[in-house]
């Protein structure tokens, strides 16, 4: 599995990080950073779930 984020929709509202903190960061810069973009299957849960929570739907998943 490959998590892409099209940066130009998101607005680092850290929802995913809120869902998969594994995988999504929000930093003091307010950008939002891709911590593992071919995490493990056993998160793929989560990471299907912020994508689907994502407001931008600015979160795909490849694989």
């Amino acid at each position: 599995m490959r998590v892409n984020v099209d940066f130009d929709l998101c607005e680092s509202n850290a929802v995913c990080m809120g869902v998969v903190p594994e995988v999504f960061e929000v930093r003091e810069d307010d950008f939002l950073y891709v911590l593992q973009e071919e995490p493990p299957e056993e998160l793929r849960a989560e990471v299907e779930e912020a994508a689907r929570m994502c407001p931008k739907q600015a979160i795909t998943i490849e694989g």
